[in-house]
């Protein structure tokens, strides 16, 4: 049988997703090439919701290992594929379902609050998720009187630490080794070298605890892409991962942006490719599914953060 020929890659992608009924997800960070031939971009659990609601059998997330996790929480029904398998995260490696439930001993009427970048395991040990554009929220319901463990991110946890005012927050020292590149010498100095720009800055970025009222706006990666449409600057420094620029420039062409950090680039994330794309869908492979059991505990944190944040 003599096998289809296709004028490009992106024209067999297109092919492969009506064969498998599949939808692609690409996370704001990714490959501009990715982004432009997914069927949805944007943040990781708003992508796992998006695909939730599509009638697609197969989901490919182009992301990291986490966020298929996530999909295949919300979505069990459908076939969750990762075009790299080994395309993992460094912040949520750095909590274990084990470390959480040794602070439950220790505090049992204590409420773990759990970053979105985590794994399932570690999400079914947990009483409420959260992602960074409503972490803020999701602590100002726990009653005063709680104790909280605030996981996996330093930066994020002390943020919402300092908008909240909340004292008995236990904040678990990880973080983001991308995040970590961009310091306040480099945030004051783009301030000096471009008076005009609005500066936005993710919170899990380093200089949070430093620098904090240098930055114009602390903001989730939608809200970064947002704020970028409905402002009228014309120039923005952009304080995360550089893979967001893609999308910022071609939804606002007459405006400017420049990284804080050009080095600030998830080794992670660009490990997945259109090539690696098009042998996923062909052989299906990298499935990522998530035992019953945790996925079930998992979900809860995540439905009681959506409740939050309705």
């Amino acid at each position: 049988m003599t096998k289809q020929v296709y004028n490009n890659i992106e024209e067999e992608i297109t092919a492969l997703k009506r064969e498998r009924n599949a939808v692609i997800l690409a996370h704001n960070y990714q490959i501009g090439e990715i982004q432009d031939i997914a069927d949805f971009t944007g943040d990781s659990l708003k992508l796992s919701q998006m695909a939730a609601q599509t009638t697609a059998d197969v989901i490919v997330f182009c992301g990291v290992h986490f966020m298929a996790e996530t999909a295949s929480i919300l979505s069990p029904q459908k076939t969750v594929l990762i075009p790299d398998l080994k395309a993992g995260c460094s912040l949520s490696g750095m909590v274990t379902p084990e470390d959480v439930h040794k602070w439950k001993e220790k505090h049992p009427d204590g409420v773990v609050v759990t970053y979105v970048n985590t794994t399932a395991a570690v999400k079914a040990e947990s009483d409420y998720c959260c992602t960074s554009s409503n972490a803020v929220k999701v602590v100002e319901s726990i009653p005063a009187d709680k104790e909280i463990l605030f996981i996996p991110d330093y930066y994020l946890g002390t943020y919402v630490q300092q908008r909240t005012g909340r004292k008995n927050m236990t904040i678990w020292n990880g973080y983001c080794h991308v995040h970590a590149m961009i310091d306040s010498e480099r945030i004051e100095a783009l301030r000096k070298e471009h008076p005009k720009a609005e500066i936005m800055m993710h919170p899990e970025c380093s200089c949070m605890t430093k620098v904090m009222g240098k930055a114009d706006y602390v903001l989730s990666t939608e809200g970064m892409l947002k704020h970028a449409k409905e402002s009228k600057a014309g120039e923005f420094v952009v304080a995360t991962e550089t893979g967001i620029l893609h999308k910022m420039k071609n939804e606002n062409p007459s405006k400017q942006f420049i990284p804080a950090v050009e080095q600030a680039v998830c080794g992670y994330m660009k490990m997945n490719t259109l090539e690696k794309i098009v042998t996923c869908l062909e052989k299906m492979q990298y499935e990522v599914k998530v035992p019953e059991e945790i996925a079930k505990r998992a979900l809860l944190p995540i439905q009681r953060m959506l409740a939050v944040s309705a």
